[in-house]
């Protein structure tokens, strides 16, 4: 019983235990205190310090997302000036927000906070102020390679450049890119232009065609594409003149742009009558009388009054003869050729004039064949005249004689005895002109005592007409009449 009693006292003191305990009081707010200034430096640094300073993760991230974003744009979309105010005013605006946001609550001097936020911000300037100085010196350079023409010195500066330049100067890394595009263009047209000096026209128009490119899409490179051209120009002529002249005349029908391209009409001037005059003398050696003709004659044409003229009226006479000279051995081809009726002339054959003009023979070789040697030649190269003779015929009347037949019926008979006439053609080799056109008659002796005939079946006697018995001197003087004169 008395066991029970203590436990109930036992009880009963805890319970005035619990009751004494103090109850504990809510922890009092305490007020967040900032420093302006520290956040505006920390936000400075485009790193969103400040933001961490506030312990403002969410913003802080978020900031960093749009920083990122704004930079990628900036180093390779929206590479431009404009886009650079973006990011300038992003950055004001993050200063902005954060010393504002700082002033909401208690401010307070933090000098821990400030001085990491100037030194982030210091070397962040500090890094931009020393890419964008060297993006000025990269751009100084490639402007007095530019300036001079120089694509290799504008690469060499170009390769320096690297994302920090794209970030800190993104429109000079766009001005770099084009005369990177430049060069690249004008060392392409190098290589076509340097084989286009062996003659190859479609190189040639290539490599024309991406310097014009160069000064229509990516102006301020002239001076690169001039002194591409000059170097070019400066290879003519080539040592082939026929090379060259390919050259010349392309650059003679290119029409005028009013650009750097121009200037190769001087060259074109200056170098091609010589080559012309090379080239027409090496096909006249090979004997290519045609395009020899058509080189000297695009001289003449073309630079009339040229020191050349006279070379390439010569060369050009020469050419003309060897071709008239072929026509017409090509038309004398042949026992029966085409020159009887398709006559041409050859300059170089001597006129037909007085004296012994020598000519080729033609047809009814029975007499002309008994014409002397001293009146006929072999070659057109040697003759005055083309004779062309068609059979015989009976010319005029000389003599009728009476004949009286052996065998019975023994009757007479009159034979009419006439000239033989023969068809005679003559051409002026010089001129191709007809210069005789008639029938040319030989006399001869006639009324033999005795006369022969052929007769099938049964004898009717001669024949009423018959030729009369030339000699080679009655042939002679037949021809002789227009051969010499």
């Amino acid at each position: 019983m008395s066991h029970g009693l203590n436990l109930c006292r036992d009880r009963g003191d805890a319970m005035d235990y619990y009751q004494t305990l103090p109850v504990p009081e809510p922890a009092p707010v305490v007020p967040r205190r900032h420093d302006p200034l520290a956040v505006a430096l920390g936000n400075a640094s485009l790193l969103g310090l400040g933001y961490l300073m506030l312990r403002r993760r969410l913003l802080f991230v978020l900031t960093w997302l749009v920083t990122i974003l704004l930079l990628v744009l900036l180093g390779a979309v929206s590479r431009s000036g404009w886009f650079e105010f973006v990011v300038l005013a992003w950055w004001l605006t993050m200063i902005a927000h954060g010393f504002f946001l700082a002033r909401r609550a208690e401010r307070v001097v933090n000098g821990r906070q400030r001085l990491i936020g100037l030194s982030a911000t210091v070397a962040v300037l500090l890094a931009v102020g020393l890419l964008r100085y060297d993006a000025t010196g990269i751009e100084q350079t490639v402007a007095e390679a530019k300036q001079r023409g120089d694509c290799a010195q504008a690469m060499s500066a170009l390769d320096r450049v690297w994302l920090g330049h794209h970030l800190a100067d993104a429109p000079l890394t766009v001005r770099g890119e084009l005369t990177v595009d430049a060069c690249r263009r004008i060392t392409l047209a190098t290589g076509r232009l340097t084989t286009a000096l062996r003659g190859d026209v479609k190189e040639l128009t290539q490599g024309y065609d991406g310097l014009t490119s160069v000064l229509t899409d990516l102006p301020g490179h002239e001076n690169m594409v001039r002194e591409l051209v000059s170097g070019f120009l400066g290879g003519l002529p080539t040592k082939e003149p026929c090379q060259t002249v390919a050259i010349t005349d392309w650059l003679r029908q290119r029409k005028p742009a009013g650009n750097v391209l121009d200037r190769s009409t001087e060259v074109v001037g200056r170098t091609a009558p010589a080559a012309l005059t090379g080239c027409a003398d090496g096909f006249l050696n090979a004997k290519d009388w045609e395009k020899a003709r058509a080189l000297f004659q695009q001289l003449l044409e073309q630079y009339p009054g040229h020191e050349l003229t006279g070379k390439a009226q010569d060369g050009a006479r020469k050419a003309t003869l060897e071709i008239e000279l072929a026509n017409v051995r090509n038309l004398l081809r042949g026992s029966n050729p085409a020159y009887c009726t398709r006559p041409a002339p050859y300059s170089g054959a001597a006129p037909y004039a007085k004296g012994t003009n020598r000519a080729m023979m033609f047809g009814n070789d029975a007499f002309t064949g008994r014409l002397p040697g001293e009146w006929k030649v072999g070659d057109a190269a040697e003759a005055v005249l083309v004779v062309c003779a068609g059979a015989k015929e009976y010319g005029a009347a000389v003599r009728t004689c009476p004949y009286q037949k052996r065998t019975p019926p023994q009757y007479r008979t009159d034979v009419t005895f006439h000239k033989i006439a023969i068809p005679v053609k003559a051409y002026e080799l010089r001129t191709g002109k007809l210069v005789v056109d008639q029938k040319v008659e030989i006399t001869g002796s006639v009324c033999p005592r005795e006369i022969r005939y052929t007769s099938y079946l049964t004898d009717l006697g001669p024949p009423s007409k018959f030729y009369v018995s030339e000699s080679d001197k009655e042939v002679q003087a037949a021809f002789g009449w227009f051969i010499n004169q």
